[in-house]
């Protein structure tokens, strides 16, 4: 079906994006209806709107499914971008006339908010009471748009930090552990080697990260290759795989505390992998003083697990 462009996508009012936004999330018009306590026709109608506007089709008709276009998709992000800015409008307004505290929107990688993340939340929080926090988890790329234009206010990131529009901090550097179970043999020994660890069947975080690249160059200086039994995306999964005694996961020192629970043990890596990180907000405008707290708590819980490690 061909659209024409009528008129700006800002005439259509909040009203018809959040529909939009709904249906995305949702995949049906009846359900976003129910969720927006509006009428499904009332829907379809403000999607057809919208179609009308952009001058593209956002969903095809399928069988009286919606399914999203290549176009929708693309549209469907900044859409999303643009009422998350607003809902942050609007909870400034309403902590300026309510005196609040304020509200802090925090975005880390998904291990660092597991594992890192809620202790410096309820550090800060015994201080703060108050502050409300929103707690994101995306993908880099995604985490540096949106500090970029301000729709969270600082995040979590590992260096290096590639983003004239960032400004970045460093926070902590940390090595990399061997976790396998106490009763296996590699466990006798203080730290662990390529050379010890030939032949183990090995727990690893997903392929295409930098990270695996560094694992791959550690064990080519011993003209070896890691025996790849398991790959997984998070600390806690390859965690929990080891304590199973299906192989030894090889991950990030400070992740992998909060999983180290018996028949758990951590070895260090030799040659040692480094992990740094980061705090990130906005290179432009000041950082607000919820943001300068939040980040001198990140700094004092990091130093102080520094500290206990050494």
């Amino acid at each position: 079906m061909a659209v024409s462009p009528s008129r700006p996508v800002s005439a259509l009012g909040v009203r018809t994006l959040t529909a939009f936004a709904e249906v995305m999330r949702t995949g049906s018009a009846t359900a976003a209806a129910r969720n927006l306590g509006s009428t499904q026709p009332g829907v379809s109608r403000m999607l057809t709107q919208l179609e009308r506007a952009v001058g593209f089709e956002l969903f095809y008709r399928d069988r009286g499914k919606l399914v999203p276009t290549q176009d929708g998709l693309m549209l469907a992000r900044e859409v999303e971008f643009a009422l998350a800015g607003l809902q942050r409008v609007n909870s400034l307004a309403t902590d300026i006339a309510n005196s609040a505290t304020g509200e802090l929107r925090v975005v880390a990688p998904p291990s660092f908010a597991e594992g890192v993340l809620p202790e410096i939340v309820a550090s800060f929080l015994k201080r703060y009471p108050g502050v409300r926090f929103n707690l994101d988890s995306r993908s880099i790329e995604t985490a540096k748009t949106m500090i970029a234009t301000r729709i969270a206010d600082c995040a979590f990131m590992k260096m290096p930090v590639e983003d004239d529009e960032l400004h970045y901090e460093p926070l902590i550097a940390n090595g990399s552990v061997c976790v396998l179970t106490a009763d296996h043999p590699l466990a006798a020994h203080a730290e662990l080697t390529p050379t010890l660890l030939k032949g183990q069947p090995l727990i690893l975080l997903g392929s295409g990260r930098h990270w695996r690249v560094q694992i791959d160059q550690v064990f080519a200086t011993h003209r070896l290759r890691p025996s790849v039994a398991i790959e997984t995306h998070t600390h806690g999964s390859a965690c929990a795989l080891a304590a199973r005694g299906v192989g030894i996961a090889i991950v990030n020192e400070l992740l992998a505390r909060s999983y180290l629970r018996v028949p758990l043990v951590a070895r260090p890596l030799v040659p040692t992998i480094m992990h740094e990180y980061a705090f990130v907000t906005p290179r432009q405008g000041q950082m607000g003083r919820l943001t300068s707290a939040f980040l001198e708590e990140a700094k004092a819980y990091l130093a102080s697990i520094d500290s206990r490690s050494r």
